[in-house]
């Protein structure tokens, strides 16, 4: 088949992360990212990796084809196991990491979107989440004197999506925004990965906004300061992959095998060798189209594995947006 330039492939990898974006540019031209820079902190004792991947200006934005601005991404195998002591180090790491991303004054009002289907369990990460935010804007308002100093006006909304609405979802969150006039929204969605070692078991934050559905090519109005006139944080975690993207894992595993049966300087040998990924990639998708379509691909456990997501994001969020509130006072705040 004929070989297709870097610019095409990028757009025929279907990935949210920005790690992953800058990772596959970086294997091809096995050089550094000019306009990126990577920061890696490592938690040994819960198997967290901490990533900030920086894209400093235009030649970044192209190379990597994500918007100039920060993103952060939390990786852990715990987070798909039911581990309390591991679950609670993502916590305070993710509060953390939200609070180092955005300064908030203690008088700020920031407005919670979890984006998605409540109905598809791979797509209600963020519905999920905002169930379980404590808000607090109403207190704040109608019965000051019960509140301290320690915590911030929060609000939450689920807008659904536009097959259950009929409305884009920009134009509704638009609407509230003009209404509650936030400091800060903070957007909640699922993500696709082009790795299926990463789904359900990263985090992503960013400060660039979001487009709602582009985790399964379904991409709506963005959800950014641009659009919506006030910063835009958005986290997300990848909870599906493509069909082409589990073949390719799988048919890596498959070639690295081939290669060590194959002899050295053999005809076969050398044509695993020199296979580009990018062509693998390319053919796979079109040899899988005809058959499968555009199909997405989640674990069997993803319910459980939702659960435990959103309560790790929403506690982040309770400890990072509420100085007051602690980790051990969650219960008693939430609803």
């Amino acid at each position: 088949m004929d070989k297709i330039s870097k610019e095409d492939w990028q757009f025929s990898v279907r990935t949210d992360l920005a790690i992953e974006a800058r990772e596959m540019i970086q294997t091809e031209s096995e050089v550094d990212v000019s306009g990126v820079t990577v920061e890696v902190e490592k938690n040994p004792d819960y198997d967290i990796t901490v990533t900030w991947v920086k894209i400093l200006n235009e030649s970044g934005q192209k190379s990597i084809g994500k918007p100039i601005g920060n993103y952060i991404t939390i990786e852990s195998p715990s987070m798909k196991e039911n581990d309390v002591d591991a679950s609670e180090e993502m916590i305070r790491t993710l509060a953390k990491k939200l609070v180092e991303l955005k300064q908030l004054p203690d008088e700020a009002v920031i407005l919670v979107v979890g984006l998605g289907n409540w109905n598809v369990t791979p797509d209600a990460l963020g519905p999920k989440v905002v169930s379980k935010i404590v808000v607090t804007r109403h207190l704040v308002e109608y019965v000051p004197e019960q509140i301290d100093e320690s915590v911030r006006p929060v609000s939450a909304i689920s807008p659904g999506v536009m097959g259950l609405t009929g409305i884009e979802t920009g134009e509704i969150v638009q609407g509230i925004v003009s209404k509650v006039h936030p400091d800060l929204v903070i957007a909640i969605d699922a993500l696709a990965s082009r790795k299926t070692s990463r789904v359900n078991s990263t985090i992503q934050i960013s400060d660039t906004g979001v487009n709602p559905g582009s985790g399964v090519g379904n991409k709506r109005m963005a959800l950014n300061e641009e659009t919506l006139g006030v910063p835009v944080i958005a986290i997300g975690v990848p909870t599906v992959v493509d069909a082409a993207t589990l073949v390719n894992d799988t048919m890596d595993i498959l070639l690295d095998t081939m290669k060590k049966q194959a002899s050295k300087g053999s005809e076969f040998y050398t044509m695993l060798q020199e296979m580009n990924s990018n062509e693998k990639y390319q053919l796979i998708q079109e040899v899988l189209n005809p058959y499968v379509g555009n199909m997405f691909v989640t674990p069997k456990e993803v319910d459980a594995v939702i659960d435990r997501l959103a309560n790790i994001i929403a506690n982040g969020l309770n400890i990072a947006l509420h100085p007051g509130i602690e980790l051990g006072d969650i219960n008693r705040f939430a609803h």
